[in-house]
């Protein structure tokens, strides 16, 4: 189920699905250690004898309070007659999840009303060996193995906990302590160890018509000690206080750039803000950008996108640095130095904490010769929005110490890294991952890459700047010569090893091709350029009411339908975006403009973006939020701007309209 809420500072993310259950929690690292690993933290009301929990068929609004990453919900049981409004939060600077709940009740008479909230931990994704106990000192519940902490509780306005109970769950048949909530009272077990959960209830007195605040949050620590200071925290602060701190934070921080979006359609606006807000929840505050905190991947293939793979966030630090938050990327430009190869090149994935993530590429080829297991477009999409960081910040004395260890070891690396007959990149995975051979991406990203560390080359007075300007220019004269197909008129997915010292030309109409003008290699109006980006648009159009771009022709990734006339795979919110960057750049703002609509009308009703559609339901396919998604989107209105910014002038002065926004790279 993909994911409706993020909430998150960079050291603990709590993600919500759509029924509004609690379904992930990372600590201390965004996308490390998700402490409920597909399980859930409960949310349930008991009122008149009868009980609920929120997943359970009630009518709900899942949204955010306006630029901010605190959540809008409205939660409602007509059967209950009860009304709920609910703030989410994490602390910007603090790691305590913060929930006010405002309960009304609908009835003419007074009730006793009650929430439960359980917790099926598994601290370090194990359900083995945790402990739960109730602390009488703090009036809380605590779970703990090893150096992971949390600590639970709430109120109920002057009231504290009212009930709680820790038992065992996933073991000798026992479903768990939840289960206890639904008879509306709770046993008092005060502690349990191995496979366990938890449950606190909080309840409340509310007259007819009335309603009545509870509060409920959790602190993550590293000790005891830790957690126990940040829930003095809490008591010793006005609870209020700190969810109003929490929000007034996001909303000073989205609002931060001096961006005039002119005349831009609100709704852009506002989707160009939640997209940056929901990006810094994915962002680990050690630098690691995930590609998302949705674990529900996992039931496919008993893995998730929770890693940080460098092209991705490449793209996400381009569309940073476009709106201005050049600090946030700096911490990705050193997280890559540190997983940097002492070869020049970045694997295909990596954890938050720097080590190297799962793959499935391997280092054999079918004859059992060696191979590097990589996507080279991610080497070089490093050192591209490198520049492009460069660009907007100038900050020289930042750039300097990564001149050798990043620029200048990758573009080593690109540059030897060629076939010696066509000078082309040598065979790595394409972009999507899926098969290896010589991609117009990646040969375009490479040009791109060699053609930024030539220029930091240049900056710094290195003689390399010219080894790698020849080598960018031979890859550029290689991508014409070999990879565009006169028979189409259309450059090609790639070139793959046909085993004879040879290869065979993949024809398949691919979305990423849009890199041979995005990168530089040829400009958007070029013929070629055109003729492809015509048949992306005439081949992968979605041909039902829900329209969009797909990948490429008979897309099977979560394939779900084979009509492959009509529906050539799925429409994914990157590849509709680079169409629309390509009519941007031509000054056809009309079309682009429409088509950064169709994103906005296919996000949840939160704003998140899925990385792709159902063609013919609307609903997000895959995981969401996808942070690539969300980038692209950035940039493509930074993109629309600083068209506009070309085309449009001020009538009394001749000057811009607009403020300078992301500059091209060349």
């Amino acid at each position: 189920m993909p994911r409706e809420l993020c909430v998150g500072n960079g050291n603990l993310l709590v993600n919500f699905d759509s029924d509004y259950n609690m379904r992930d929690i990372y600590f201390p690292m965004v996308g490390m250690e998700n402490h409920l690993s597909g399980h859930y933290a409960r949310f349930g009301v008991w009122v008149d004898g009868k009980f609920s929990w929120i997943n359970d068929s009630w009518k709900k609004r899942l949204t955010y309070r306006e630029d901010s990453i605190v959540t809008d919900v409205s939660l409602e049981k007509p059967e209950l007659q009860i009304e709920m409004l609910v703030e989410d939060g994490v602390h910007h600077f603090y790691n305590i999840f913060l929930r006010k709940i405002i309960v009304k009740n609908t009835s003419e008479r007074l009730r006793e009303i009650r929430l439960f909230f359980s917790h099926d931990l598994h601290l370090y994704e194990t359900d083995k060996g945790i402990t739960a106990y109730y602390a009488p000192d703090l009036d809380a519940i605590i779970h703990f193995k090893k150096d992971r902490y949390f600590l639970i509780s709430g109120s109920s306005e002057k009231e504290s906990l009212f009930q709680y109970a820790v038992g065992v769950t996933e073991f000798g048949g026992l479903d768990g302590t939840w289960k206890d909530a639904e008879d509306g009272q709770l046993s008092g077990n005060p502690v349990a160890h191995g496979s366990v959960d938890s449950v606190i209830s909080l309840k409340a007195l509310i007259p007819g018509k009335t309603e009545r605040v509870f509060y409920y949050w959790f602190a993550a620590g590293k000790s005891l000690e830790t957690v126990s200071k940040l829930h003095r925290t809490i008591k010793e602060n006005s609870f209020q206080n700190l969810l109003q701190e929490t929000d007034q934070y996001h909303k000073t921080w989205v609002n931060k750039s001096e961006i005039n979006f002119g005349d831009l359609p609100s709704e852009i606006v506002k989707m160009f803000k939640r997209s940056l807000l929901i990006l810094r929840t994915q962002i680990d505050n050690g630098g690691g950008i995930i590609a998302s905190g949705d674990s529900d991947i996992l039931r496919f293939n008993k893995d998730t996108y929770s890693y940080v793979w460098p092209r991705d966030g490449a793209f996400v630090v381009m569309g940073l640095d476009a709106a201005g938050y050049h600090h946030i990327t700096q911490r990705f430009f050193k997280f890559c130095e540190k997983i940097m190869t002492n070869k020049g090149f970045l694997f295909q994935k990596y954890n938050s904490d720097g080590s190297w993530g799962s793959t499935w590429h391997p280092w054999v080829n079918s004859k059992k010769e060696f191979q590097l297991p990589i996507q080279e477009d991610e080497t070089a999409l490093v050192v591209y929005s490198l520049w492009n960081h460069y660009q907007q910040a100038k900050d020289i004395e930042f750039i300097a110490p990564l001149h050798e260890t990043l620029v200048c070891k990758a573009a080593d690396f690109m540059a030897k890294y060629r076939d010696e007959a066509t000078k082309l990149p040598l065979p790595s995975y394409d972009l999507w991952e899926e098969q290896r051979g010589i991609s117009t991406f990646t040969s375009s990203a490479v040009y791109a890459g060699l053609k930024a560390a030539a220029k930091f080359a240049k900056l710094f007075g290195d003689q390399r700047s010219k080894k790698y300007e020849t080598a960018a220019e031979e890859i550029k004269e290689a991508i014409i010569h070999y990879l565009y197909d006169e028979t189409t008129g259309r450059f090609l997915k790639k070139l793959r090893p046909n085993g004879k010292g040879g290869f065979s030309k993949d024809k398949t109409v691919d979305s990423s091709v849009y890199g041979i003008f995005e990168f530089g290699v040829l400009p958007p109006d070029d013929p070629k350029v055109e003729k492809t980006m015509q048949s992306i648009q005439s081949h992968l159009k979605i041909r039902t009411k829900v329209g969009g771009i797909a990948r490429y022709q008979n897309d099977y990734y979560h394939q779900v339908s084979k009509d492959i006339k009509n529906i050539p795979g799925n429409p994914w919110i990157i590849c509709t975006l680079w169409l629309a960057e390509w009519h941007i750049s031509k000054g056809e703002l009309d079309k682009g403009l429409e088509l950064m609509k169709w994103v906005v009308n296919h996000a949840s009703e939160s704003g998140i973006l899925a990385e792709q559609i159902h063609p013919h339901n609307h609903k997000p396919l895959s995981v969401s939020p996808l942070t690539w998604s969300h980038s692209t989107f950035v940039l493509t209105v930074i993109e629309y701007l600083n068209k506009l910014n070309e085309l449009k002038l001020c009538k009394k002065c001749g000057l811009p309209l607009y403020s300078r926004n992301r500059k091209r790279l060349w």
